[in-house]
């Protein structure tokens, strides 16, 4: 098995004397491509003050970051990345968006470590660091053989993260009856959802059982149809859990179009990806229980407060995974006596940040996620 790094306490306590005798004449710049003009300038701010946290817990002035305009777009990413390579710089966290990746195989001298989620990853100077499909679905796989769940459908919605969702079905290996995919529009979403649990069959099934007991002679027919007019449909479906790739607004019209066909999730399994713990589904009480894998929640919480006590604000969830990064690339840059290339990120080890366990393999990070469930209008720990 391989040994668990806790990179940012390990760095901050074990090596403090070491590191400050090594690096005393020598800078560590850590290269830092974010949006800071444009609509998604807050994001790229959010994200620099993170990595500042990441850093003075660190506690060592040998630590520079180097940040960068991307402007959120291809063009400008790339010349960003040109100037920190003049500046010598060799390991670059960024860009944040997958669409600014295009051109960065031209800079081959240096290693990005993407914020994106996209598993597709064909450059091989760029890592994606997010919480990818696969990530996500390796821990909703452990949880359903953990509960012997037998027959599991999926919902993918038809937008642009679909066929990173197939892929993810492909390589988590995770066992389902069928793929769904179905189109968002509300107004087509509860036919579809209707199609697919065969709400109308199930529907005709009740009403031909009521009327053929009010034709029959049953003995206590009328109390047999008093308690079947309680229900909405007659007859079961063929599976036991429902993962809805889905998130916000469209997840809760997802949800809601299952209640409306009666499929309930105390009957069975309403799993989801990843939701950052947002607040508005302790509110969807018909909804629940609501499965998800995600970071940990603690982690997530302390690292928010600790964010919002020095800036008066609350960070995004990039910020989080920006944290961790600088405490990782530093971390490595150690354990490879300093030299800074691109073998630092081939080392066959786990570690453990702020965002949980995990590994890098493939030109992506890997995360060994925590399972959560929606309940009685909290966020609760399944492991």
């Amino acid at each position: 098995m391989m040994k668990i790094i806790k990179i940012i306490l390990l760095l901050a306590l074990t090596f403090s004397v070491f590191i400050s005798e090594v690096f005393a004449s020598k800078k560590i710049k850590i290269g830092l491509l974010v949006p800071l003009t444009g609509k998604n300038s807050e994001i790229g701010q959010s994200i620099i003050k993170s990595t500042r946290l990441a850093v003075n817990k660190i506690n060592n002035s040998s630590i520079e970051i180097v940040p960068r305009d991307t402007k959120s777009n291809p063009t400008d990413t790339l010349r960003a990345a040109k100037e920190l390579k003049e500046l010598e710089i060799k390991i670059i966290i960024g860009p944040v968006f997958n669409k600014n990746q295009v051109y960065l195989d031209e800079i081959k001298e240096v290693t990005f470590i993407s914020l994106t989620n996209k598993g597709d990853n064909k450059s091989k100077n760029i890592i994606n660091a997010g919480i990818n499909a696969t990530s996500q679905l390796n821990g909703i796989k452990k949880f359903i053989e953990l509960n012997e769940i037998k027959k599991t459908i999926f919902l993918t919605p038809d937008v642009d993260y679909k066929k990173e969702i197939e892929k993810a079905i492909d390589s988590s290996k995770i066992k389902i009856l069928a793929n769904y995919v179905y189109k968002t529009d509300p107004t087509k979403l509860t036919n579809q959802i209707e199609e697919i649990t065969n709400y109308k069959r199930r529907k005709q099934s009740l009403e031909d059982e009521i009327s053929r007991l009010e034709k029959s002679n049953q003995n206590n027919k009328e109390k047999l149809i008093e308690r079947l007019k309680k229900r909405d449909t007659l007859g079961g479906v063929k599976f036991d859990s429902i993962i809805i790739a889905d998130f916000d607004e469209s997840l809760k019209s997802v949800t809601t179009s299952l209640l409306y066909t009666d499929i309930s999730p105390k009957k069975k399994y309403f799993i989801t990806l990843n939701q950052w713990f947002d607040e508005s589904l302790l509110e969807e009480v018909s909804s629940q229980p609501l499965y998800f894998p995600s970071i940990n929640k603690k982690n997530y919480e302390d690292f928010s407060l600790e964010y919002f006590k020095k800036f008066g604000q609350y960070p995004n969830q990039l910020s989080f995974l920006s944290f961790d990064l600088v405490g990782l690339v530093y971390y490595l840059i150690l354990q490879n006596n300093s030299i800074i290339d691109e073998k630092i990120f081939t080392k066959k080890n786990l570690f453990k940040g702020k965002v949980g366990v995990f590994e890098i393999k493939n030109n992506k990070i890997n995360h060994i996620l925590n399972f959560y469930k929606v309940e009685d209008g909290e966020f609760k720990k399944v492991f």
